[in-house]
């Protein structure tokens, strides 16, 4: 991907001296300046419309005023819909609306489908008020749109605990509903951002029996970061022809190369949502599973569609200035790979180095070792890029720190760990730890 020009970054040297602690308005003129990611892409992809699918978004005023923070999308009939959420014991009151929701649909429903998305707000912890707000904004939204409110999914995120104000999304329905559009899918990946500092967006195009299906997907994600099973918050989009029950399987089986393979804070939100929607419209041939030959195509190109939104979410990773990529083979098993990948990618001690652009491999040992996974010290491999740092048990004669300090440099780095223990192999995606992180969340709620 292109990247964005660095002009955005802050100088340190600028900053006020003093003790004095920044007022209510120097922290929102802040939140407002906030820098783009220098990870970030050039520019949000041209996405063409998908048939079946509009977009919509407004300003509700959820937490900010002027911002636009509510996104409604209106589905088509004949449209199959799958869903990936977080396995968190307190997951919100719109993740388990749509669960249940989900686990009721029939194979082939009459009606069309809307989602309701809103930032500023979580509407997690908020006790027996949050299921009756969801159900509050599903009736409105359902009437507005034309559909039962059982076909109304909605995500929310932003601030926990505290009350999500559904009458002020229900209240720009009517709006929303006469701004409908094919071409929204940047606005609508603006309307859910929170600290995000870019819209996230990604698409292809592939053949299947003769027709051109689309398959584009928008996301959010920053903080508060290791999905476990989906991520912050991605909606796909496709105009293919998918069995409700192939579209779940597939899903599942991408996010985890995808959406489960990445890694900000290692903190899983109570709010992480994917929902992939087929309408049907393209005409193409008909997909039942990933085993079929078409199957198979729009199996891989789901897989590369979701990998690019994961990957926007961790170069936007708070504060990040880096993107890196963990490798891990050679693992006992491939639950071992992913112990040990995952232990090196949510390590603060080997993301502050990498943020400090220090080749500190003794961090990355540390983090091998305390995985819980197996691992031995003599058959043990690592390596920065094509660099050799560590082998049989020892640094590696060939090393040399000055190299290791200049690939430390690079915006995208890759960290190889080979276990030689076994065939098991993992990939994660991380990003650095810097003072930036620290910044946003202390001031999160301010």
């Amino acid at each position: 991907m292109a990247k964005s020009d660095k002009s955005g970054k802050t100088d340190k040297k600028s900053k006020k001296k003093g003790g004095k602690k920044a007022s209510g308005k120097d922290k929102v003129a802040v939140k407002a300046a906030n820098p783009v990611s220098p990870l970030a892409p050039a520019a949000f992809p041209a996405i063409p419309p998908v048939d079946g699918v509009l977009f919509s978004a407004g300003a509700a005023g959820v937490r900010y005023a002027g911002r636009t923070d509510v996104l409604l999308v209106d589905i088509a009939p004949g449209s199959t819909v799958a869903g990936v959420f977080t396995r968190s014991a307190t997951r919100s009151a719109a993740v388990l609306d749509c669960q249940e929701k989900l686990g009721k649909l029939p194979e082939a429903p009459r009606h069309g489908f809307a989602i309701v998305v809103n930032s500023g707000n979580a509407n997690t912890f908020t006790g027996a008020r949050g299921a009756t707000d969801v159900g509050i904004i599903a009736r409105a939204a359902g009437q507005a749109v034309g559909v039962p409110p059982e076909h109304v999914f909605t995500s929310s995120t932003g601030v926990i605990g505290e009350p999500l104000p559904a009458e002020r999304i229900t209240a720009i329905l009517p709006d929303l509903v006469n701004g409908l559009t094919p071409d929204g899918f940047e606005t609508a990946a603006r309307a859910i951002m929170t600290t995000d500092t870019f819209p996230k967006g990604a698409f292809e195009q592939v053949e299947i029996g003769g027709a051109t299906v689309t398959i584009a997907g928008i996301a959010k994600g920053s903080g508060m970061i290791a999905p476990d099973m989906a991520t912050m918050l991605g909606y796909v989009f496709t105009d293919a022809n998918v069995t409700k029950d192939g579209l779940q399987a597939m899903l599942s089986a991408a996010t985890k190369s995808s959406f489960n393979a990445i890694t900000v804070d290692s903190d899983t939100s109570t709010s992480d949502t994917v929902l992939l929607v087929a309408t049907g419209r393209a005409h193409a041939t008909p997909i039942a599973s990933g085993r079929s030959a078409e199957g198979k195509v729009f199996a891989e190109a789901l897989g590369r569609v979701m990998r690019d939104l994961a990957l926007q979410i961790v170069r936007d990773g708070e504060g990040a200035t880096k993107l890196v990529e963990v490798r891990v083979t050679g693992a006992k098993s491939a639950r071992d790979a992913d112990k040990v990948a995952r232990s090196i990618a949510n390590s603060p001690l080997v993301k502050t180095a990498i943020a400090g652009e220090d080749p500190n491999w003794g961090r990355i040992v540390m983090a091998v070792g305390k995985s819980g996974a197996a691992a031995d010290r003599d058959t043990l491999t690592i390596r920065l890029g094509d660099i050799l740092v560590a082998e049989k048990g020892w640094v590696a004669e060939s090393y040399r720190e000055e190299d290791g300090a200049s690939y430390m440099k690079g915006e995208e780095l890759v960290i190889s760990v080979d276990l030689g223990l076994g065939s098991g192999a993992a990939t994660v995606w991380t990003c650095d730890l810097t003072n930036r992180y620290i910044e946003i969340n202390a001031d999160y709620r301010s």
